[in-house]
């Protein structure tokens, strides 16, 4: 453990396996990825109760990685997203149950026209990515992208089975977000949340805290490679190119490029897990909250090789078991491995941001193993 780096923050002695664990990733052990920068925070009751961070913000480890350092979570955002859909739905613009199209008639074109709200944020749309090859630039034209999307047919039958939306699911929640509340999701964000140093949409002025993020050294595990996981992930449209890292910051794309750090993601997950409340405001009424959280559809994945039970934007932790051991707890993992996540029967939330990416598209044993140490503390 030589070249363990200083460890800072908040661990009672009670999480003292916590503080081992987020040690032990910095080593590589078990699997030798070690930890270039990383910060795990966790919430009980809405009181901050651990919040360890440890590196360098870059590679050249000139800038340490501290308190006021960004992290891209990619879609880890998509709870974030998920709860900002759940506002709407709370102030009675929204009902999962409704058809999109109900709200946004461009959108229900070519057989689309019984996705329900809650259908959609539990990726049974058939549109995890563009069924024809694109231009990556698209992605930066918001209006072009969604008139494409909204002229696609389904890759599959709607309903009938989960396809995880990697990036177009932001496209949507965002817009039907929009049509309905009138503000984007990333000036929602920062009006209804304020306080919380999250970003859906960087302003450049903040880019400087951005820590550098270092790519997977393999690819992932896709399993047996068809049209929809290449529309999903392999194609050369799949995902945003062509304009550089600060336009991809600048965008508003909330299914992947919120930033943040893991102590504000924690507390805003804190809405899920505390009974729709945080800092004594309500957010979510009980019905809503139940809403949000129960299951829209469970089985095997048509993109990612899980079985996973969905919610209205979250994954349910039963059948996963990467959230702790409460199988109504609830979360979302971003590319590479950082995750957030709300257990409303311990009322814990947390999350984990790192720097060092790996290849797993869903619990990633840095994190689990933080969160396995946590709940042996509670």
């Amino acid at each position: 453990m030589t070249n363990l780096p200083d460890i800072h923050g908040l661990c009672p002695p009670r999480f003292a396996a916590v503080k081992d664990a987020f040690a032990a990733n910095f080593t590589g052990a078990p699997e030798g990825l070690n930890e270039q920068a990383a910060r795990f925070s966790v919430c009980i009751g809405g009181e901050t109760v651990v919040d360890l961070w440890a590196g360098w913000a870059d590679a050249a480890k000139t800038r340490p990685f501290d308190e006021e350092t960004l992290t891209p979570v990619f879609s880890t955002g998509k709870a974030v997203m998920a709860l900002l859909i759940a506002t709407c739905v709370e102030r009675g613009l929204l009902d999962y149950e409704r058809a999109v199209a109900g709200y946004w008639p461009a959108f229900g074109q070519a057989g689309k026209d019984r996705i329900t709200v809650g259908q959609l944020m539990s990726h049974q749309a058939g549109l995890p990515g563009f069924s024809e090859s694109v231009d990556p630039t698209i992605w930066f034209d918001r209006e072009a992208a969604l008139a494409r999307l909204c002229e696609q047919a389904p890759m599959w039958a709607p309903g009938t089975a989960s396809g995880y939306h990697p990036i177009t699911i932001g496209l949507l929640a965002g817009e039907l977000f929009r049509i309905v509340d009138g503000r984007s999701m990333g000036t929602a964000l920062r009006q209804d949340f304020p306080g919380l140093d999250l970003w859906i949409g960087l302003p450049e002025a903040e880019h400087g805290r951005v820590a550098q993020m270092k790519k997977p050294t393999a690819a992932p595990d896709l399993g047996v490679i068809d049209a929809v996981k290449r529309a999903a992930f392999l194609d050369t449209g799949s995902a945003p190119g062509g304009r550089g890292s600060a336009a991809w910051r600048t965008m508003e794309l909330p299914s992947a490029n919120l930033h943040g750090p893991a102590k504000d993601l924690a507390r805003i997950m804190g809405v899920v897990a505390n009974g729709g409340a945080l800092d004594g405001r309500t957010v979510l009424s009980p019905g809503v909250r139940a809403g949000m959280l129960r299951e829209r559809i469970h089985g095997r994945d048509k993109v990612v090789p899980f079985d996973i039970s969905w919610a209205a934007g979250l994954m349910r932790n039963e059948g996963l078991h990467i959230f702790g051991p409460n199988p109504t707890a609830a979360g979302h993992c971003g590319w590479g491995g950082s995750c957030a996540f709300a257990d409303p029967d311990a009322r814990v939330s947390g999350a984990y941001v790192m720097t060092r990416q790996s290849p797993h598209l869903i619990g990633d044993p840095r994190a689990v193993r933080l969160i396995e140490a946590l709940y042996a503390g509670l």
